[in-house]
């Protein structure tokens, strides 16, 4: 079981993150927690901050607690393997170029038979390690190049969401398949269902996988987060595998695919 979080904003905005104390939101307090990563989004590029060993003891995670980073947009993940060995090639998020820009996929659940059900065409993209979550943004991937163009202006949202949305029913044939995807324009999510840590072990995954807030001209602060809007009447919404504040976090139905864009909701299909 994986955390997921995600953040879009109308303006830059200071995040501070500490891995280890987010994770507790979704009962991940086991110590041997298998990596952890972020990804802050800068134009067209992103800066990806990762390592493939817990987050308590991190001197990496000790600087982005205390080092805010501004960006629009930040996908990050907390990783519990299923699939593919703890190695920094295989923690999230991952990251490709596609139309000149720099694609970022985070993903939580286990497809187990996707090499077979969903392969790779030859001369295409290619998992670089052995996960699951891996071949699955790189078969996303495969299935949005026609649209984009060689000068990395986005294809038109609908078209891409379209592929994104048929994408993302397959995979929810072989496994749970809660995602995050941010093609430089616009941050996309998919919610399905989520294994939850019960006694010791883990449930069967249930919905629901992903929860959404919307805020306005307010910082969000939780445990093991901090979005700091410096005061400024800028719009944000948050999506993350749990609702992390009191707030009135939306749970997401199985099967929604969500849009979001300069810190607001452009479009959603539920399938």
């Amino acid at each position: 079981m994986c955390e997921l979080f995600g953040l879009s904003s109308s303006a830059p905005v200071g995040m501070t993150y500490a891995l280890h104390e987010f994770a507790t939101h979704g009962g991940l307090v086991h110590r041997n927690k298998s990596g952890w990563g972020i990804a802050y989004r800068q134009d067209r590029d992103a800066i990806l901050v990762k390592e493939p060993s817990p987050a308590f003891d991190s001197v990496w995670v000790r600087f982005i607690e205390s080092h805010p980073i501004g960006t629009e947009t930040a996908i990050a993940h907390v990783r519990y393997a299923t699939a593919g060995e703890p190695s920094y090639e295989n923690t999230h998020p991952f990251t490709r170029e596609l139309g000149g820009c720099n694609h970022v996929f985070a993903h939580n659940g286990t497809l187990g038979d996707i090499r077979e059900t969903l392969p790779l065409p030859a001369g295409g993209f290619r998992p670089i390690g052995a996960t699951d979550s891996e071949h699955a943004f790189c078969a996303l991937l495969e299935r949005l190049r026609p649209l984009w163009r060689e000068s990395g202006d986005p294809p038109a949202l609908d078209a891409r969401l379209a592929v994104v949305a048929e994408t993302a029913a397959l995979l929810r044939t072989m496994g749970p398949a809660n995602f995050l995807y941010s093609d430089g324009d616009t941050l996309i999510a998919h919610a399905h269902k989520r294994a939850w840590e019960e006694e010791g072990g883990f449930s069967a995954p249930r919905p629901p996988g992903l929860s959404v807030l919307a805020l306005s001209g307010s910082d969000l602060s939780a445990r093991g987060l901090h979005v700091d809007s410096a005061g400024a009447d800028i719009a944000m919404t948050a999506l993350a595998s749990v609702p992390l504040t009191e707030d009135s976090w939306e749970p997401l139905p199985e099967g929604t695919v969500v849009a979001l864009r300069q810190g607001r909701e452009v479009a959603r299909i539920t399938l």
